[in-house]
C-alpha cells in the first residue's frame, strides 16, 4: 500500500511539474517587435540630429558594423568612428524607416529592417543621393534593454 502511495505522490509531482512548467509566460513577440521598431526610429532621430554619442549608445559592446564601401567595425568604439566620420561631413544626412521588424519565440534576439536615404557632398562637389536598405540584428541585454549586435547596409545599384 505505501508502495502505491509513493507512486500517486510521485505522479502527482510530475503532472504539478508539468503544469507549472506550462504556465510559464508566453513571450510577447509582437510586443517585443514593436518595441524594436520604436528603438530603431528613435536611433534614425539620433542620426538625423547627429547625436554620435546617441548613435553609437545603440550598440552592444562588442557589436559589428558592416558599412557600405568599408571594413567592418567591431566594437562599439569602431562603430563610433565610422558615424563620426560621417558626421564630420557638414553635408552628410541619414534617416531610416523600419519597414519589418521580428523577435525570435525566447524574446532574446530579434531583428529590425527597412529602407535609408542618406546626402553628402561628392569628390566633384555635386550633391549625392542614395538610398539603400539595412538589416540590424538586436539582442536583448542583462537588465532588459535591447542593444544592435549586427548592424549592415547598403546602397541599391544604380
Amino acid at each position: 500500500m505505501q508502495q502505491h502511495i509513493h507512486k500517486l505522490a510521485a505522479a502527482i509531482s510530475m503532472a504539478g511539474l508539468l503544469l507549472w512548467a506550462s504556465c510559464a509566460p508566453a513571450v510577447d513577440t509582437d510586443a517585443l517587435a514593436k518595441e524594436l521598431t520604436r528603438l530603431d526610429d528613435d536611433w534614425s532621430k539620433a542620426a538625423v540630429a547627429r547625436d554620435v554619442e546617441k548613435v553609437a549608445s545603440y550598440y552592444a559592446e562588442d557589436a559589428i558594423a558592416y558599412p557600405p564601401n568599408e571594413p567592418m567595425a567591431v566594437g562599439r568604439t569602431a562603430a563610433k568612428k565610422v558615424w563620426a566620420a560621417g558626421f564630420a561631413d557638414s553635408t552628410f544626412s541619414i534617416s531610416w524607416k523600419t519597414d519589418r521588424a521580428g523577435v525570435s519565440k525566447s524574446g532574446d534576439f530579434g531583428f529590425t529592417a527597412g529602407t535609408y536615404e542618406d546626402s553628402f557632398r561628392g569628390s566633384d562637389g555635386k550633391l549625392v543621393t542614395e538610398k539603400g536598405k539595412y538589416l540590424c540584428l538586436w539582442a536583448k541585454q542583462t537588465g532588459g534593454t535591447w542593444k544592435a549586435i549586427h548592424d549592415m547596409w547598403n546602397t541599391d545599384s544604380k
